[in-house]
């Protein structure tokens, strides 16, 4: 029961923030929230160089190794910019729809290119030195995965000043952080309902949330009661990931790909971008990723994390 209380308040939470609406209640937790993250992971890394053994942990995070370099890198390198952007996921549609007309879309773009790219970069330089220092330089203690966070990231606030403080409001917005991710996600499904079959956002809301609860429960007890149930060999977690990230994402994005490049035309787009006069200084470099290299990329970010999925090959 304890799985199925947290996952349900995780989603009343969500659905309180979208309930108000993106600026009063989405706007107003990013603003706060987000900054604030961004500062401590800035800061923790910046401790982090600071400790014994990080520079040789700087030195594999920053200095590269061609003879681990494979056309599996890049496949990986490219899934992780897919998932990490939310692309196929309607959000950026759904937040562009609420944005002033006077917006210029490419210097917006361009900032969450800076922000996502810095913000990364920064989690990068905090959690792989922090990994050599504990694990005395041995790089297989890299792939623990999310649980380098967990697991690797206490024994720096261990060692910090005021480390019980600040570990304790770093994972509080760790936890905002995933929220407003919840959030992005939810509100482009409401205001789907609510433009498509005229619905106030309260009742969209609670079929949402409805929806979630029926579909999440599995997952949330597919590592606990019901661990034995398998999907294709995958509990019910992994294979609702699998099945979204993995298969229902790239193919959506593929079919965006072929609707803007070759049925309504990058034209449509370019004319978005500067019906208020602004320049689309991108604009050949769009055309060409639309319509050839963005669809030849997510065939094979499709192919490869289906197979690596069953252990056909490995990213």
């Amino acid at each position: 029961a304890s799985p199925i209380l947290w996952f349900s308040l995780f989603i009343a939470l969500t659905a309180l923030v979208v309930l108000f609406g993106v600026e009063k209640g989405i706007e107003k937790v990013s603003k706060v929230m987000m900054p604030i993250l961004a500062v401590l992971t800035v800061g923790i890394a910046i401790y982090v160089l600071t400790m014994d053994g990080a520079m040789d942990g700087l030195k594999y995070y920053l200095l590269p190794n061609m003879s681990n370099f494979s056309v599996m890198t890049v496949l990986a390198a490219m899934g992780q910019l897919f998932y990490s952007m939310s692309l196929a996921m309607g959000i950026m549609i759904t937040y562009g729809s609420y944005m002033p007309k006077s917006t210029n879309l490419e210097s917006s773009v361009r900032q969450i290119e800076i922000f996502d790219t810095g913000f990364a970069f920064f989690a990068g330089l905090m959690i792989v030195p922090s990994v050599f220092i504990f694990s005395g330089g041995d790089e297989s203690a890299l792939n623990a995965g999310a649980g380098l966070m967990f697991i690797t990231l206490p024994k720096v606030f261990n060692e910090m000043p005021a480390g019980g403080i600040i570990g304790f409001l770093f994972f509080v917005l760790v936890f905002f952080a995933a929220i407003t991710s919840s959030i992005s996600v939810m509100e482009a499904i409401v205001s789907s309902l609510m433009d498509k079959f005229k619905l106030t956002r309260i009742k969209s809301c609670l079929i949402v949330i409805v929806i979630c609860l029926i579909m999440g429960i599995p997952s949330s007890l597919g590592n606990g009661i019901w661990s034995n149930v398998k999907i294709l060999g995958m509990d019910f977690l992994t294979f609702f990931d699998f099945l979204s990230n993995s298969i229902i994402m790239p193919i959506v994005a593929l079919c965006t790909c072929i609707l803007i490049g070759w049925v309504i035309k990058p034209k449509t787009i370019a004319d978005e971008v500067t019906r208020n006069g602004e320049r689309f200084s991108r604009r050949a470099l769009f055309d060409v990723m639309i319509k050839y290299i963005a669809p030849i990329c997510l065939v094979f970010i499709l192919i490869s994390y289906t197979l690596a999925q069953f252990g056909i090959i490995s990213l």
